[in-house]
């Protein structure tokens, strides 16, 4: 029980911006697919999910790129999304990089500053014999590694494009981390040299491309954006809003969740403030840890044999009808229908 519990908390811990999740849902519409079908029996929010910026967990990503895949019958979709996504898409992090001198400093921003989109893997670089970027991934990514490797690198590719005006397949060579797919000829979109089943994915990059400098060189706007890039980081490490330091720290909670009384005095706030604030940013704390408690119990009854019971006792509930009859307001299914539904 407690090692089911530490995965969860693991898995549902912020990962991802939400950006990556909108760029994926505007692929599918493009395909003609309608949001009530893009997000059935997800438990993602479509305005939430296209207003708010709050990162997303590496599960709900996991959830959405697996139905995504399913609905589009297109296993190579992480190659579609990647090379459609624009620059703008990495917000200031993006910027910095094409107002940066050359391809090494951008890539050294890229690695600076990962942590203001995802939290699921880290780059590091190889400048000998060849300049070359590893990828290190933090969580296992499971089934969906293929998708999120074709859509990072797709945009990276955009990326590089749009800071250099090169064409980058001819002048990349990539190690893929699993084994080449039926649909492997599809990858020469993004470098013409491809090989599979290394142990990490290792891009290098060609000597003519690395000493190619920024079309878009601008040391004064480099400031600047480098300024901005700090500030969001200092934020993001110190929790953000109110809001979301107390959901980052619900979520980070092994077994019985804090109390409204104890999360005000954590944050030396009379409890009467501490709700005001919340009220102030739009939710309250019951709303945070109603949402909390359903993906962890969502999580548990759809990856673990943990019975109802403990999941309830778990989550606080003394009486498991109790939080049955919650579960079922909250997902519209009794656990025992969402685990018959959802098991893994």
């Amino acid at each position: 029980m407690t090692q089911s519990l530490h995965e969860s908390v693991a898995a549902l811990k912020p990962a991802l911006h939400p950006v990556y999740a909108r760029l994926l849902c505007a692929e599918l519409q493009r395909r003609g697919h309608l949001p009530e079908e893009i997000l059935d029996g997800l438990p993602l929010n479509w305005q939430q999910l296209h207003e708010s910026n709050q990162f997303m967990s590496f599960d709900q990503m996991r959830q959405l790129i697996e139905h995504a895949l399913k609905l589009s019958n297109c296993p190579w979709l992480g190659l579609e999304v990647g090379l459609r996504t624009p620059a703008s898409a990495h917000g200031t992090l993006g910027a910095a990089m094409i107002a940066s001198k050359n391809l090494p400093s951008a890539m050294l921003l890229l690695q600076r500053y990962a942590g203001l989109r995802q939290n699921l893997a880290n780059l590091k670089f190889e400048p000998e014999p060849e300049f070359a970027a590893v990828l290190e991934e933090w969580v296992d990514l499971g089934p969906v590694r293929e998708y999120l490797h074709c859509q990072l690198l797709g945009g990276l590719v955009q990326l590089l494009t749009a800071m250099t005006g090169q064409e980058l397949p001819q002048q990349l060579r990539i190690e893929w981390p699993f084994e080449a797919p039926p649909w492997a000829h599809e990858y020469q979109r993004i470098a013409q040299h491809n090989s599979f089943g290394h142990a990490q994915l290792r891009v290098v990059l060609g000597s003519t491309l690395v000493n190619s400098p920024s079309l878009a060189a601008d040391d004064e706007a480099l400031q600047r954006l480098l300024r901005d890039c700090d500030l969001q980081l200092q934020r993001l490490q110190a929790g953000g809003t109110l809001a979301q330091r107390v959901r980052m720290l619900l979520q980070q909670t092994e077994g019985h969740m804090p109390t409204l009384q104890s999360m005000a005095s954590r944050e030396n706030l009379t409890e009467r403030t501490f709700m005001r604030h919340l009220q102030a940013e739009g939710t309250s704390f019951q709303q945070l840890l109603d949402e909390v408690r359903q993906e962890r119990a969502s999580w548990l009854l759809a990856n673990t044999d943990t019975t109802v019971e403990d999941i309830a006792y778990a989550l606080g509930y003394e009486d498991a009808s109790n939080f049955s009859r919650t579960f079922k307001r909250w997902c519209g299914q009794t656990p025992k229908e969402y685990r018959l539904a959802h098991a893994a």
